[in-house]
């Protein structure tokens, strides 16, 4: 593995990169739900919850809009694995950062859409952009996360505290910090989404796709990065020798 492939890795993997990641996972839920009719657009678990218990009541119009979000997040989840297959990646050479360029396009393009267009339209477009984005990014540093939903972040955290503090395990606590970090971006996310869909309606998600887009300045800060370093041990080497 090349020197410029361990930095892809290491941004895609970086706590840097899931607090960004995260904040637009709790933006996108509390703008789905608050602005476009009570729907989750990444939590899928609320999404299936919610049809049965409307089914239980026999109201199958409202049972039926969650369903589109579940769909398209499946189809996201095929995207993404597509985007990972060896010569797709190879063709494209960053998978990692065309998702990334894709999730800001569909997210965009929904600000733009007129009030006439229907609410699931857009709960279907934000269903696919989060359905990549937790099927690209799974890794934070060298552990599993996820970073459109808090459930299983906050099980993580709560026993890395507890190894942590019962075995005095450095690795554990800087595993909980981590993920504490991961999860207030996530409430923070949640709140400013909720707040701005409050204020400035449907062109809120404009900020989520501006999040993202500082998340792609990621990879090319730090292969910049990467690229002075080389460069600066490479004229070290020639002085040494000189």
């Amino acid at each position: 593995m090349d020197r410029e492939t361990e930095q892809s890795l290491s941004t895609v993997a970086s706590v840097q990169l899931g607090v960004l990641l995260a904040f637009v996972g709790g933006f996108q839920d509390a703008y789905s739900f608050i602005g476009l009719g009570g729907v989750f657009a990444n939590a899928q678990t609320g999404n299936v919850v919610l049809l049965a218990v409307e089914a239980a009541r026999d109201h199958w119009a409202e049972a039926g809009r969650h369903v589109p979000p579940l769909l398209a997040f499946v189809v996201g989840v095929v995207v993404a694995e597509t985007l990972r297959r060896p010569r797709v990646a190879d063709a494209i050479r960053w998978p990692a950062r065309a998702a990334l360029v894709l999730e800001i396009i569909v997210l965009t393009v929904a600000g733009f859409l007129p009030p006439a267009v229907p609410d699931s339209v857009v709960v279907v477009m934000i269903a696919f952009t989060a359905s990549v984005q937790v099927s690209t990014f799974r890794t934070l540093i060298t552990w599993t996360y996820n970073t459109a939903m808090v459930t299983g972040n906050l099980r993580t955290a709560a026993q890395a505290v507890y190894v942590a503090v019962a075995d005095r395990d450095a690795d554990a606590a800087r595993k909980a910090r981590s993920f504490a970090i991961v999860i207030v971006s996530f409430v923070i996310g949640a709140f400013t989404g909720g707040w701005l869909t409050l204020h400035l309606g449907e062109h809120a998600i404009w900020i989520a796709a501006g999040v993202l887009t500082g998340a792609l300045g990621l990879f090319v800060v730090d292969e910049r990065r990467g690229q002075w370093g080389r460069r600066f041990r490479r004229n070290a080497g020639r002085l040494g020798r000189s």
